[in-house]
This record gives C-alpha cells, sequence and structure tokens, in this order.
C-alpha cells in the first residue's frame, strides 16, 4: 500500500518534489475479511484525490452470492452445523440483516437482468438440461428442479439463455419455460438436445416445432441397464461404432446391423435401439463438424459439474430465491467466459444451418434431404 500511495501522490514521505501532485492525510482503519480469517489494515488516505489497494478486489458475482445464501440461511433460522463451519471457512464473523438484505437486493437485480436480458438474433441450436437440489418449503425441505437452457447463436458461442426452479420436469413446466425463452426473443430454433424426459419432448414439439436430438450418453445409459455389467465394454463399443461412420444413411445402415447382433443375447437393448435410431442420429442431418457437440449434452456438462459442486457447498437453500440469486450468478459469469474465449462452431458451417430466418420455414429441410 505504501508503494502505492507513493507512486499515486508523486513522491515519497516527506519528500519536497516538483512532480508531487497530492499529499497524504493520516490513515482509516478497515477490516477485510478472508477465509484465513479477519485482518485489520491502516489505508493510506489523500487530501485530493482517494486510493483504495490494488489487492481488496470486489468478491466475484458468483462468490458474493454464495455468501449472500449462507447469510440468509443463517438469519432466517435454518443455520446448522455445516452452516456455521461454512461461515467460518468464509472468513465471516458478524453477520446483519441489513447487511444480507444489502447484498440480496443488489445480487437479485444483476442476475435478474441478465435472465430477463432480450435474447437477439438467431439460435439454431439449443440445449437443456435439469439438475436437482434441496429448498426449504416452510417447515418442510422439498427437492427441486433446476433447469436450464444453453444456446448456441449466429456468432457460433454459446450462451446461458434461461434459468428457471420448479417443483418437477413436468410438461406444464417445461413448456411455460420454453414459452418464456420465445418471449424474449428466442427463434430460429432448428435442433434442441436433452435427455429423453417424455415432458420435455412433448413441449418441445408443441411449442418450439424444433428437431430433437436424444442425448447419446443418457441413451448409452439407458441401453446398458439391461446389460450385465461384465459385458458393458463389448455392448458399448459396438454401438459407438455407429457414431464414426462418415454420414447419416451410413450410420443408419451401422444401427441396425447392430441392434440385429445383439437381438438373440440383448432383446431389450435391440429393441431399445429400434425405438430411438431416429432421435440419437438427429444430430447427422446437420454439418459434420458440429456432429461431437451436437450429439449430447455434453457443452452443458462442465457446467452442470459446478453447479452440483456450488450446490454441495451450501446444502439446503432457504429458498427458491437463493437457488436462482446462486445459480443465475454462476450462470453469467460462465456467459461471460464464453464471450471472451473462441468460437466454438464457426461462421461458414452455422450459416448453412441458420439460412434465412426471414423467409420461415427450416433452414434443415435441404441438409434432411440430402442425408436421407
Amino acid at each position: 500500500m505504501e508503494l502505492e500511495v507513493e507512486a499515486q501522490v508523486g513522491a515519497g514521505r516527506h519528500e519536497r518534489c516538483l512532480g508531487r501532485v497530492t499529499w497524504r492525510n493520516g490513515y482509516r482503519p478497515r477490516s477485510l475479511e478472508t477465509r484465513l480469517g479477519r485482518l485489520e489494515l491502516r489505508i493510506p488516505k489523500l487530501r485530493q484525490g482517494s486510493y483504495f489497494p490494488s489487492f481488496v478486489e470486489p468478491r466475484r458475482l458468483s462468490e458474493q452470492a454464495r455468501v449472500s445464501v449462507v447469510q440468509q440461511a443463517y438469519v432466517s433460522g435454518v443455520s446448522t452445523r455445516k452452516v456455521d463451519d461454512l461461515v467460518q471457512a468464509l472468513g465471516m464473523t458478524g453477520l446483519s440483516k441489513s447487511q444480507v438484505s444489502r447484498l440480496c437486493r443488489e445480487l437479485d437485480g444483476r442476475v435478474r437482468a441478465f435472465l430477463e436480458r432480450p435474447l437477439e438474433g438467431v439460435w439454431p441450436y439449443l440445449w437443456l438440461d435439469a439438475t436437482y437440489l434441496k429448498a426449504r418449503d416452510g417447515e418442510r425441505v422439498v427437492s427441486r428442479a433446476c433447469v436450464v437452457a444453453v444456446g448456441a447463436g449466429g456468432e457460433g458461442r454459446r450462451e446461458v439463455l434461461g434459468l428457471a426452479v420448479g417443483p418437477a420436469e413436468t410438461e406444464a413446466f417445461w413448456k411455460a419455460f420454453l414459452r418464456a425463452l420465445i418471449g424474449r426473443g428466442l427463434r430460429g430454433v432448428r435442433l434442441v438436445v436433452s435427455d429423453a424426459h417424455e415432458g420435455l419432448k412433448r413441449a418441445i414439439g408443441q411449442v418450439l416445432g424444433a428437431s430433437w436430438q436424444r442425448c447419446r450418453v443418457h441413451f448409452l445409459r439407458n441401453a446398458l441397464a439391461w446389460v450385465p455389467k461384465g459385458q458393458h465394454g463389448m455392448v458399448a463399443s459396438l454401438i459407438r461404432t455407429v457414431f464414426a461412420q462418415e454420414d447419416q444413411a451410413g450410420a443408419r445402415r451401422q444401427w441396425r446391423e447392430v441392434a440385429e447382433s445383439l437381438r438373440r443375447r440383448f432383446p431389450k437393448v435391440a429393441a431399445l435401439m429400434e425405438e430411438a435410431e431416429v432421435d440419437v442420429l438427429a444430430h447427422m442431418a446437420f454439418p459434420r463438424e458440429h456432429w461431437r457437440q451436437l450429439a449430447s449434452t455434453n457443452p452443458l456438462e462442465r457446467l452442470n459439474k459446478e453447479i452440483k459442486r456450488r450446490i454441495d457447498v451450501v446444502g439446503i437453500f432457504p429458498n427458491d430465491e437463493a437457488v436462482v440469486r446462486l445459480v443465475g450468478a454462476l450462470l453469467a459469469e460462465q456467459t461471460d467466459e464464453w464471450h471472451v474465449t473462441r468460437r466454438s462452431m464457426s461462421l461458414e458451417t452455422l450459416a448453412d444451418v441458420m439460412g434465412d430466418s426471414g423467409k420461415g420455414g427450416s433452414a434443415t429441410e435441404p441438409l434432411l434431404a440430402a442425408n436421407a
């Protein structure tokens, strides 16, 4: 701090020089909460202007959200030994309701602005997934579904488009979520990637009218549930040969050959493959460069892992607002990271998918016809 102030003043302590721009004016005390406990700082003051230590950075948005969730749980009377331990780990030694309310209001405004922002442009690809957590409902602890939508826009970068918290993944819940996205400007969706939740499938067909890709990772887990553990490797390797094919027609032929080869020993796996062929291979109607990302919900996996890690830290949320505050802050930070990283898809390959959104119709029609 002394070195920084010296550079800002333009002179050392008690030094006379022509380069001086202001003078010192004593110190002000400040308590700095850290994970190692409280540090007492003496921050130099200036007669003109102000000085703030460079190493004392504002908390990241998600860090503020995590602290506010713990504080709110503590003040609301739902603290446990686990929450007390977390409070100590965060270096907090005192809580006040006014501080909690002020921090929550600031965070809620920033998260709400992100989650309610208009969605501009065309979003040809949409990934949907859900995770479950526990929150308090009065005196009860209940399970809550936290659903996230990630889209790939015309610039080839991913963004988190929406977040919702509800009691379960019902068809009505998914419809309301998708309609809210449309109300904010979501358009041009050509393919939706998700697991095989029946309510979600119907909502996609009725609200978006887009093609649906069944996550191949989830499908493989479903298929292996009918196979003895010792045979998992063999069956999984056979099914994966489908995705190594050069085009959709070849993949379909291989899919049927694999299903037939498994029919005698694993009839339920063969029946499942016959039922899911169109849905698991839907991504192959799109540019080959996109197949790896469109075949599963993997683009959401890293995000989901981080969400679950934060959820595990908190344990039981005091209410739905606390869930939206913490998860929404994390999603806003992830979107910022995606904005400054390289594109996940090239503009050239996306151009064929988007087509001319103003003319209506589906840009996938020529691709589907070419691979029929």
